[in-house]
């Protein structure tokens, strides 16, 4: 036989020909199921065009179940046949999670004139879409420069549906690449520079994490007790997420928390002009009750 046609049959022929490891599949009808759980939950609706995301995201979560069968696994999670915490671990998995410091910074600019006009109220401010911590940490850094870390009493809680995101913005651990927003002089004077196990990644400074706090809320839900009155609401960029009427039935419970003369922001693409809400506008994307 001629050596080049050993050699077409050989290693590297194999290697082209191997079979791909098989994408896990999911039918219509279990992607329709587990998309009901997920806004039952989340009030948040699921369409066809994210089947692929679902798949991608259900995957490992069902390897770490010992489930290689996406459609098994999604009928066990709905017959209960799986621990309870794993419906909490789905809904976190399925959230869409992206923030960074000093996203959309015309409203950060818009907040400092309001601090610099009124330093002598107490500033309880409520990130109600905190996601990882980026915001609530940029509103530290901000509300500390403007008003101090003395004994003025300044405040600021994150809420989040998902507990893995939560978790994260407690730990305020980032990746030095996710740093890009933070004004220089903010990230000299409110971050500390990991080393050793933590190189590459940066810390939140203690004296800023003592000031927020982090809990798990869902925004479909009444508020809990004596959640309120807060001076500055933000409620940005997880609108977008809901139907009208759930969207407008969260920004009524929420205005129930804003401080009469709070403030409220929500993303550039979250108009709420046409919900019929006792609000009007003051800036782009900030609101006041009317």
């Amino acid at each position: 036989m001629p050596p080049e046609v050993m050699a077409e049959r050989g290693p590297v022929a194999a290697a082209q020909t191997r079979a791909l490891p098989a994408t896990p599949a999911l039918s219509a009808r279990n992607f329709e199921r587990v998309s009901a759980l997920f806004q039952n939950v989340s009030g948040i609706r699921l369409t066809a065009a994210k089947h692929a995301l679902v798949v991608t995201r259900l995957a490992r979560l069902a390897g770490e179940a010992g489930e290689s069968d996406l459609d098994r696994y999604v009928e066990r999670l709905l017959a209960g046949a799986l621990p309870p915490a794993e419906t909490t671990r789905v809904v976190d998995r399925l959230t869409t999670n992206e923030t960074y410091f000093f996203r959309e910074p015309e409203h950060f600019r818009h907040f400092a004139e309001l601090l610099e006009r009124h330093p002598e109220r107490p500033w309880r401010v409520w990130s109600g879409a905190s996601s990882s911590g980026e915001e609530i940490y940029s509103l530290a850094m901000l509300m500390a420069d403007r008003l101090g870390q003395g004994d003025h009493r300044w405040s600021v809680l994150g809420t989040d549906l998902s507990t893995a995101m939560v978790e994260q913005g407690r730990r305020a651990l980032y990746p030095a690449g996710r740093t890009n927003g933070i004004p220089g002089p903010y990230l000299k004077r409110y971050c500390l520079k990991g080393t050793g196990e933590h190189e590459g990644r940066l810390l939140v400074a203690g004296a800023l994490r003592q000031r927020t706090r982090f809990e798990t809320l869902n925004l479909m839900q009444p508020l809990p007790a004596g959640h309120g009155p807060f001076d500055a609401i933000w409620l940005r960029n997880v609108l977008i997420y809901f139907d009208v009427e759930a969207k407008t039935a969260i920004v009524r419970r929420v205005l129930q928390a804003l401080a009469p003369h709070g403030v409220l922001y929500t993303g550039h693409a979250e108009s709420l002009v046409s919900l019929g809400l006792p609000i009007r506008g003051l800036a782009p994307a900030v609101y006041v009750h009317a």
